[in-house]
Order: C-alpha cells, then sequence, then structure tokens
C-alpha cells in the first residue's frame, strides 16, 4: 500500500471526524500496522504538507499534522462518494462541460484526470458530460487556470446508448466482480480480528474501494443495468466496513493517546 494513499485513507475514513488533526507519532503507529515504515510515513506526510494537504500543528501530545480546507473539501466529497450518502435520485439533466483549449499537454492531462474523478466523461476533446455537477469543479478550473462554459440540458435520444459510449461500463463491472473476490479473501485471513488487525483489514478494504472513485462516475441507478455489479459490492462493502468499524476505531483512539 503506498504511503500517501494510505495517509488519505485514514484522515478520510477516521481522522477528520476526531478534530482532523493526529500528531506524527500516531500517524507512524497506525501506518505501520499498514506494513508502512516510520521514514515512508514521514516522508509522506512531508509531502502532503507541500502539495498542500496538510498543515503542521502543535498538540497536546506534540508535533502533529492537520487537513487543510482544501484536503477537508477534497475528503468530504469522497466520503459522501464512498459511502454513498447523498441520495440517489436523478431528474434526466445531464451537465455538460466545454472547455477552452489548452495547448500545454501536463495541463490537459492533469485537467483530465480532474474530471474523471470528478465523475465526468469526455465526449470530444473539448466537450465533457457527467449526470450530476460537482462541487469540486471551480477548485479544479482554478488550479489550472481553464476556463469551461456550462450547460444544463435534456438528451433527445437513447441515455442507456450514451451511457455505454462514454464511460467503460463492461470493463467497470469487471473490476466490481474482482474486487469482490479479493476482498472475500482479505476477509477469511482474519476472521476474529484484534482491534489492531480491524483496523488494518478494514483499512485494507477501504484503500481498494476507494480506487472506484477514480474509475466510477457514480452513474444513477436508473442508467444502469438491472443486475449492476457496482450494486451488489456495495452492499458487501457496507456491510463489512460497519462490522470492523467499532473494533478499528477503538484502536485508532488508542494510537491517538499516546504510548499505553
Amino acid at each position: 500500500m503506498n504511503a500517501r494513499s494510505a495517509l488519505f485513507d485514514l484522515y478520510g475514513d477516521h481522522l477528520r471526524t476526531r478534530g482532523r488533526s493526529a500528531p506524527i507519532a500516531a500517524l507512524v503507529r497506525l501506518l505501520a500496522t499498514l506494513d508502512i515504515a516510520a521514514p515512508a510515513a514521514r516522508t509522506a506526510v512531508s509531502r502532503m504538507v507541500r502539495q498542500g494537504w496538510l498543515s503542521p500543528v502543535r498538540l497536546p501530545q506534540g508535533r502533529g499534522y492537520a487537513l487543510t480546507a482544501k484536503a477537508v473539501r477534497r475528503l468530504d466529497e469522497a466520503g459522501r462518494r464512498i459511502y454513498r450518502d447523498a441520495p440517489d435520485v436523478w431528474h434526466g439533466r445531464w451537465h455538460l462541460l466545454v472547455i477552452q483549449h489548452i495547448p500545454d499537454r501536463a495541463r490537459r492531462e492533469r485537467l483530465r484526470a480532474g474530471l474523471a474523478y470528478l465523475g465526468y466523461a469526455p465526449l470530444d476533446d473539448t466537450t465533457w458530460l457527467s449526470p450530476h455537477p460537482s462541487a469540486e469543479l471551480e477548485p479544479l478550473f482554478e488550479a489550472e487556470a481553464v476556463r469551461a462554459e456550462r450547460f444544463v440540458s435534456t438528451y433527445d435520444g437513447d441515455a442507456g446508448g450514451l451511457v455505454a459510449r462514454a464511460w467503460d461500463l463492461d470493463g467497470l463491472a469487471r473490476a466490481y466482480e474482482r474486487w469482490i473476490g479479493e476482498a472475500e479473501d482479505l476477509l477469511t485471513t482474519c476472521p476474529e480480528p484484534t482491534d489492531e488487525q480491524a483496523f488494518a483489514v478494514r483499512s485494507r478494504l477501504v484503500h481498494e474501494w476507494r480506487k472506484f472513485l477514480f474509475r466510477d462516475p457514480g452513474l444513477p441507478a436508473t442508467l444502469l443495468p438491472d443486475d449492476w455489479p457496482g450494486a451488489k459490492a456495495a452492499r458487501f462493502f457496507d456491510e463489512e466496513a460497519a462490522r470492523l468499524l467499532p473494533a478499528a476505531s477503538r484502536f485508532v483512539d488508542r494510537c491517538l493517546d499516546g504510548p499505553q
């Protein structure tokens, strides 16, 4: 597991609701359960500070790191998508972006990756589509100094066909089936976990599930096949994540309290 990704998971899944900060000693201890060595953990923290995701703070337990406003926005949005907090209601209207041409390839690729993460699909080089707008669009456009025209419209045609052209649903369905099998294998390795083991297993479960934020646009159920494996995978994730949460939370709280 990548140390930086593990830190995002840790802050998003546990620390975001515990004051949004943690001592460096606790971060190192928590990541150690995921086989991430202390130097790698400290390097990842430093990198996230440079990138504007974390800021140094003084805590009663010593030196620590807190989420920045930018990180809180990103993790709040990610949390809503991971746990599907928003109601699955769609009124048949699409959010359309027409983006100015970007000659610089690096900026163009960063923008493409950012829009895909937010659930948009390209119709051509400058036109992007999503069934709902994202609250993170403005920060993305500001970061890349990009201008875009925005439209809300209906589609005069087969919505299912449009979705199939814009997104690789077959590939996504296969990815969900693989995830279910791998998650079942992970959970069988520790049928009666200690608090520390529950934290480690749940962290790996969340880590792999979070990768779907970069692949699944979060399409409304009305635009998906009736036997969509993503729905089965989501139920499995919700059940197992909830089952492991109390024990995992106890371990996090002990680490935040300091050496026992």
